[in-house]
């Protein structure tokens, strides 16, 4: 039997998403917790590996068991297994065709900004403090070329491993709530740090560092070299994906406000 999940997580004492040794990561308790519901071993596979420090309000992953349970058994017997910084929500039964990853019509991204002039202690860690007031307006403008189908080679990390750099960003948003300013992304797929990328262009912009157009001339650059700094993870949350209607798996946005 094929499952699929989605999680929530917490991301600042994580050493990100995927395996890696002897480092505290989301997938090793998240498959520990199920192994132990299964009584036996259980592996994962997600729909976006993120990286130290961002959160999850909608992670999704599927895994395959041969023991069967009822889906309110695997969530809460999951939760009681898991750590209080990561939560299961809700588990389906899938086809075997199933994939988090490769079954996913679209990820997104929100990206949350404090601009003021002290730091928050309550929300160290969970968004980006920027010690100056940013002109949201002017970031919201800058954000508007990034829309549609491009070569994204100057908002990836040197070191991405995808095989090319070309990606649809269908929604892209820049908001302020009050001291908060909130980024908006979704696309078909996104590269390593493409989000933090654009979110450290954006700033620059906000910040009156550099004009309006400076977004596009980086993305016609397609150097990572030429672009912008990387922005922290602090404010970064992987905040949900879609997947095809027929599959009838839980897409609801979830807004926390002031309290992530």
């Amino acid at each position: 039997m094929r499952i699929a999940a989605g999680v929530e997580y917490d991301g600042r004492r994580f050493h990100g998403w995927q395996t890696q040794g002897d480092e505290r990561c989301v997938q090793d308790v998240v498959e520990a917790a199920l192994s132990r519901v299964a009584d036996a071993p259980i592996r994962v596979s997600c729909a976006g590996r993120t990286d130290t420090g961002v959160h999850a309000l909608g992670q999704v992953i599927h895994f395959d068991s041969e023991v069967p349970r009822p889906e309110r058994a695997w969530v809460l017997g999951a939760n009681t297994a898991l750590p209080n910084d990561v939560s299961l929500l809700w588990s389906r039964p899938v086809s075997d065709s199933f994939h988090a990853r490769f079954s996913a019509l679209s990820r997104s991204y929100r990206y949350l900004i404090l601009d003021r002039s002290a730091r928050s202690s309550l929300l160290a860690g969970r968004v980006t403090w920027i010690h100056r007031a940013l002109d949201a307006e002017a970031m919201r403008l800058a954000a508007e070329p990034l829309l549609g189908t491009h070569d994204f080679s100057s908002y990836r990390a040197i070191g991405c491993q995808a095989k090319h750099p070309v990606r649809t960003i269908t929604h892209l948003s820049v908001c302020r709530r009050g001291e908060l300013i909130e980024l908006r992304v979704t696309a078909n797929a996104f590269l390593h740090h493409m989000i933090r990328n654009i979110a450290g262009v954006l700033i620059a912009i906000g910040r009156g560092d550099r004009g309006v157009g400076w977004a596009r001339e980086v993305l016609e650059y397609r150097d990572r070299t030429l672009g912008g700094f990387t922005a922290p993870p602090d404010g970064l949350y992987f905040e949900r994906v879609e997947y095809p209607a027929e599959l009838g798996l839980p897409a609801e946005r979830r807004d926390y406000g002031m309290a992530i």
